[in-house]
C-alpha cells in the first residue's frame, strides 16, 4: 500500500518509520536543526513541496518534509486514501 505525502510524492506505507509534527517542534530546537542538517549532508532530505512544512516523514531510506499534517497522513494511511 502507498500513501501520498504531498507534491508529486507517493511512498510505500511499510517504509514509514515515523511521522513528526513540525508544528510542535520549536524552530530553535538545536537537536532538530542538527538532525535536518545531517539528513541534508547525507543527501537523503527531500522537500516535497514549497508550501509551509507541517510534518517530517522518516522512512527506511529517506527523510521527507511535507506540507501535510500528521493527522492527514495518518488518516490516509489508515483509510487507504490516496487522493491527491
Amino acid at each position: 500500500m502507498f500513501v501520498h505525502i504531498g507534491g508529486e510524492y507517493t511512498i510505500p506505507v511499510d517504509s514509514v518509520i515515523s511521522l513528526i509534527n513540525l508544528e510542535t517542534v520549536q524552530a530553535s530546537s538545536t537537536d532538530m536543526n542538527r538532525f535536518l542538517k545531517e539528513q541534508e549532508d547525507a543527501n537523503i532530505l527531500e522537500y516535497v513541496s514549497e508550501e509551509i512544512p507541517r510534518s517530517l516523514i522518516l522512512t527506511d531510506d529517506r527523510t521527507y518534509v511535507s506540507p501535510l499534517s500528521v493527522g492527514t497522513l495518518l488518516r490516509r494511511i489508515k483509510t487507504g486514501d490516496f487522493a491527491v
